[in-house]
């Protein structure tokens, strides 16, 4: 095969501008990082001790600091390639077909999926955090509780600090921000905008809370703690709750059996015998929970993307078919770092509706 170029440094600026630019987590992404190999970065982690009161007899109180290079290696690793039939490409103009496709994939298939990863990904560190995560049921928001429950939640563990300092978004689900517009709980203001010819626009929003920023998530399909980034149509989908046989030969106080329907799957009331000859199943993977309040800040979460590789292939320059051949590879992932005071995270919260999808 003839020598191919690798456009992935050329067109990489302006790809990751339309992820930057399209997507709900701009305020994450990061490229300023070091990269050491194709998917690994150093982080520096430091952490210093404090003043000593200072003995005007002369001499200084010596401290200590510890300072330790961490690698992180981008674990989401994911490629594509589309072949475009000759006939459906003007050759003197394959390249700009290229760039095309290659916008068109970034805006439609990389933003929402860079979307679901950065909720699912800090979502997941928030659960591992005492103090950082909580279950609601959606019923359990009213237009009278709204507003208590984000100022609660923006009150968990440290993260004052972090908004004493300007340094939290809040993510929440389309139905919350509808109860914040109706709360009873705050004071109504109406702002009024002039629009063309002389018209007035109504903005009842609310897009901050004590000074931090508020984003609704309308595209609920990426508001999830969990996803299947293995698709047999690829892309990705909220994770479904999987099921396997069970292998108990006694019931198991406290477990829940169920037992198949087609593709459903009903828990049994009161399971007896021995599962495994009852044709009981048990849960195999837990499905996903849809978010209902997510908050980061964006000091200590990163999300770090990195096109890796461009190819183009003219037709004839490969085995794939008569047209030509466009490849694409690029690295991501999202990563909470810890605090420089303790080295804890602290800076990442989520509340989760109670049922799963199923």
């Amino acid at each position: 095969m003839p020598n191919t170029a690798n456009y992935a440094e050329r067109w990489e600026p302006e790809l990751l501008e339309i992820l930057t630019q399209d997507s709900l987590i701009s305020p994450f992404i990061t490229t300023a990082v070091k990269w050491l190999s194709a998917k690994t970065f150093h982080f520096t982690q430091m952490s210093t001790s404090g003043y000593k009161s200072h003995n005007r007899n002369g001499g200084w109180n010596r401290g200590v600091f510890v300072q330790t290079d961490v690698p992180f290696t981008v674990t989401h690793d994911r490629d594509i390639e589309f072949l475009v039939d000759k006939l459906d490409v003007d050759e003197t103009n394959a390249t700009a077909s290229m760039e095309n496709i290659s916008k068109t994939f970034v805006r439609t298939q990389e933003v929402p999926e860079a979307n679901a990863l950065f909720f699912s990904r800090v979502a997941a560190q928030a659960k591992k955090l005492d103090g950082y995560h909580t279950e609601t049921k959606l019923s359990d928001y009213t237009a009278a509780n709204v507003f208590t429950k984000i100022k609660k939640a923006l009150g968990s563990g440290k993260l004052r600090r972090y908004k004493a300092m300007g340094a939290l978004v809040v993510y929440v689900r389309s139905e919350i921000m509808d109860l914040l517009e109706e709360s009873t709980e705050l004071a109504k203001k109406i702002e009024m905008t002039q629009i063309a010819e002389g018209g007035i626009g109504i903005e009842t929003r609310v897009t901050k809370i004590d000074g931090v920023p508020v984003f609704e998530v309308i595209d609920d399909e990426v508001f999830y703690d969990a996803f299947d980034f293995d698709g047999e149509d690829g892309g990705f989908a909220p994770a479904e709750t999987t099921y396997k046989a069970s292998a108990d030969t006694s019931v198991v106080a406290g477990k829940t059996y169920y037992t198949k329907s087609g593709e459903k799957y009903t828990a049994v009331k009161s399971p007896t015998g021995n599962p495994s000859t009852s044709s009981y199943y048990e849960v195999d993977a837990a499905g996903s929970k849809k978010i209902n309040i997510l908050i980061a800040s964006p000091l200590t979460t990163k999300f770090v993307p990195k096109v890796n590789s461009i190819y183009f292939f003219a037709p004839g320059a490969h085995t794939e078919g008569d047209g030509w051949l466009y490849q694409n590879r690029a690295f991501s992932d999202v990563f909470v770092f810890p605090n420089g005071k303790d080295n804890k995270v602290d800076s990442v919260f989520v509340d989760t509706d109670i049922a799963r999808r199923s």
